[in-house]
């Protein structure tokens, strides 16, 4: 079966495309949506320009499809991109989100398609935990919940971040995995890509309640 893996660059859309294709998918192309917004409901937006970089790394050809962002329209733009395309089915790193899930298996349903969630329905701790032991070199790229300060931008993903997050989720109730938009991740490696992502520039922002870690300049690199 031939699909596309919808592809942001973060944790959970990069470990379900690779558990896919473990799993004898064949996915032949990435496919990431370009919102002009950083509240979009649906798509992440910081440092999604480093799916180019990541879709070298990793020997797929990528589909960019810009959106404005606006909640439910963005669904328009993304049902219409996909219709464009041959395949069989998309792949998604939903976890436990019923607003992502429904609006994708409403998609698939329309234009007749799979939607193959390999993250669905398993417990948060436990994804987390395969993710950082896969060997993805991740970083925290925004962060938008109480609990959440401007110290965890930038900062690399391992086994104490799961013991502070669990923390954060027992006082604030912060979702473990940041489905509800407690913050955004980024790959900047993984044991399957061919490359690495070394950031030659970057920025931080914060505006009191929330922040950005931006990636103003970067390239891929040979693994030693």
């Amino acid at each position: 079966m031939h699909l596309a893996a919808m592809f942001s660059g973060g944790k959970d859309s990069t470990y379900a495309a690779y558990l896919a294709e473990q799993n004898g998918y064949d996915i032949s192309m990435l496919f990431s949506m370009y919102p002009n917004r950083s509240d979009s409901w649906m798509f992440h937006s910081v440092n999604i320009h480093l799916t180019r970089l990541l879709a070298q790394a990793l020997e797929k050809p990528l589909l960019e499809v810009p959106t404005l962002g606006e909640k439910e329209r963005e669904l328009d733009d993304l049902q219409l991109a996909l219709k464009q395309i041959p395949v069989e089915g998309i792949v998604t790193g939903a976890i436990a989100s019923n607003y992502q899930r429904e609006r994708f298996d409403k998609i698939c349903k329309a234009l007749d398609i799979q939607h193959i969630k390999p993250l669905w329905g398993i417990d948060q701790k436990k994804i987390l935990k395969a993710e950082i032991e896969s060997g993805m070199d991740i970083i925290f790229s925004s962060v938008a919940a109480e609990g959440l300060n401007k110290s965890w931008l930038g900062r690399h993903f391992d086994m104490e971040i799961i013991e502070e997050l669990q923390n954060l989720n027992r006082t604030y109730g912060v979702n473990i995995s940041g489905e509800g938009g407690e913050y955004e991740s980024l790959v900047l490696d993984a044991p399957w890509l061919k490359k690495r992502i070394v950031i030659d520039e970057c920025e931080s922002s914060w505006n009191g309640f929330s922040g950005e870690f931006r990636v103003k300049r970067a390239h891929l690199a040979h693994k030693s």
